[in-house]
């Protein structure tokens, strides 16, 4: 009898995130950590967190710490697992040798696994007498080796490795992405799961954990696609020896291509997670953005919080085509989000950014400049990284301001002339707010000079914020005082 695929619903549901810790976390793999949690937090299940370290040459500690950052900026959180604990532990690959072995030695005792002493020379020249394709692989000559023969392998001084014995017929599955898969018989040979030196490979110790944790659903990327049915022949091998009772069922998520539609590398900074948060994401715009690689929640709807994510989400409803990260909208949505937040927030949000221009905390004078600009630029912002230029004049002193060349390139007219009219209009203001300000520089500029707003206005931009785009340039002289207005139109008059 086969084993059965999992009849989970609802909170039996148990999915895992399950990385390595190699390099920075990347936009794709946290995409499957959304996918997963959502899925769990729709269906009221669970989470479990582990980390696949059992690669010393490639694995850290600081690559660890970088994916734990992440799901914490992003506010995934998990049931179980590393760092929380839980009945299944322990939740590192790396401290469970002995469960491995346990398993290895019940396979062995089943004869699901059996020793293998060929080596690549020896495979190469079997497939060729036998006139096939030398490049084909294992032709599982060694299932029924007898005693004998295994010793005297021995006595050479071989050491084996393990393989599993794949059953003699097709493998199918219903992917909950992609629909009914099916490998063909003889499709892949009897694989290595223990390599000569003891140490369990990938295919081995992934589907181990997974059923030793009782996972009942694994969402995983496209990429693993492949090594499907040599998992669900080691879970029928498990089934038989009593470690599981039943095989997950299988959802693969699809690639997240970058420019060009190649498949997003490693190397691009788009795929780096902590470019995207240092460009100035919100990691409510970030999860929204991820969320659409693969998934919608409606035909017209693009932006989302993360609770009406998981309301929606079902695994059912991604869609298996390659989706293309997009940087642009990826930003509109993040602008979308930065709207979103309340005043408070997105006033707090901005203080990282601003990072040696603002003081930490900020001082008295600091913190109502930026209360009072931080409003002027939520509706212009798509990124928090976005405030320095933005803001940066602001928290300027006035003989440290740099006046940019592209702004100066941008002026039309007599610069100087408009200048120093401005500042006559100004000087004698009694009241010095938004209102009255406008009100004086429209009469003396548009009325009385007959300018136009932009011929009008610009070299006042220019000359208050250093700049060619600013927040409003109204509000902006309400903030920066009278004194320093004047000051600044004054001096950029006098170039």
């Amino acid at each position: 009898m086969t084993a059965p695929f999992t009849a989970a619903t609802g909170s039996d549901i148990r999915v895992r995130f399950c990385p390595s810790p190699t390099g920075t976390p990347h936009v794709g793999l946290i995409r499957t950590a959304l996918f997963n949690w959502a899925y769990a937090r729709h269906n009221g299940g669970k989470l479990v967190f582990r980390i696949e370290d059992t690669d010393a040459a490639r694995d850290s500690e600081e690559s660890y710490e970088q994916i734990l950052d992440a799901l914490r900026w992003l506010r995934l959180d998990w049931d179980e697992g590393v760092e929380v604990g839980g009945p299944h532990g322990p939740y590192r690959q790396s401290e469970r040798s002995d469960l491995y072995d346990d398993v290895i030695a019940k396979l062995r005792a089943s004869g699901h696994v059996y020793e293998s002493y060929v080596t690549p020379e020896e495979m190469e020249a079997r497939n060729k007498a036998a006139g096939r394709d030398p490049k084909q692989g294992y032709d599982n000559h060694e299932r029924d080796l007898t005693e004998a023969e295994r010793q005297a392998f021995r006595d050479e001084g071989r050491q084996p490795a393990l393989r599993l014995r794949v059953p003699d017929r097709d493998l199918s599955f219903e992917d909950l992405v992609r629909g009914e898969i099916t490998f063909k018989q003889g499709t892949f040979p009897d694989f290595v799961v223990v390599r000569p030196n003891g140490k369990p490979l990938y295919t081995f110790t992934n589907p181990v954990d997974d059923a030793l944790m009782g996972i009942t659903h694994v969402l995983r990327g496209e990429d693993l696609l492949s090594s499907t049915p040599r998992q669900i022949a080691l879970y029928e091998a498990l089934y038989e020896v009593g470690i599981t009772s039943f095989i997950p069922r299988f959802g693969h998520m699809p690639y997240v291509m970058g420019e060009g539609n190649k498949k997003l590398s490693k190397r691009d900074p788009e795929s780096n997670l902590f470019h995207h948060r240092a460009a100035g994401m919100v990691p409510e715009g970030l999860l929204n953005y991820l969320a659409l690689l693969g998934w919608s929640i409606a035909p017209d709807r693009d932006v989302f919080t993360s609770d009406e994510m998981v309301a929606a989400f079902d695994v059912v409803d991604v869609n298996p085509n390659p989706a293309r990260f997009d940087h642009k909208k990826a930003e509109a949505i993040n602008g979308d989000h930065i709207r979103l937040l309340d005043a408070d927030d997105f006033r707090a949000r901005l203080l990282p950014y601003l990072d040696g221009m603002v003081a930490d905390p900020p001082t008295p004078e600091e913190e109502r400049v930026l209360t009072a600009a931080a409003p002027l630029v939520q509706e212009r912002m798509q990124l928090l990284g976005e405030a320095p230029a933005l803001l940066g004049f602001l928290f300027t002193a006035d003989d440290d301001l740099v006046v940019e060349d592209d702004a100066l390139a941008s002026l039309k007219g007599d610069t100087a002339e408009v200048l120093r009219a401005g500042t006559a209009a100004l000087e004698g203001l009694q009241n010095w707010d938004t209102a009255s300000i406008e009100a004086a520089l429209r009469t003396a500029l548009i009325d009385e000079m007959g300018l136009k707003p932009r011929v009008a206005f610009g070299p006042l931009r220019v000359a208050v914020s250093g700049r060619r785009i600013s927040p409003p340039l109204f509000e902006s002289m309400e903030i920066l005082g009278k004194e320093s207005t004047l000051t600044r139109l004054r001096r950029l008059a006098d170039r």
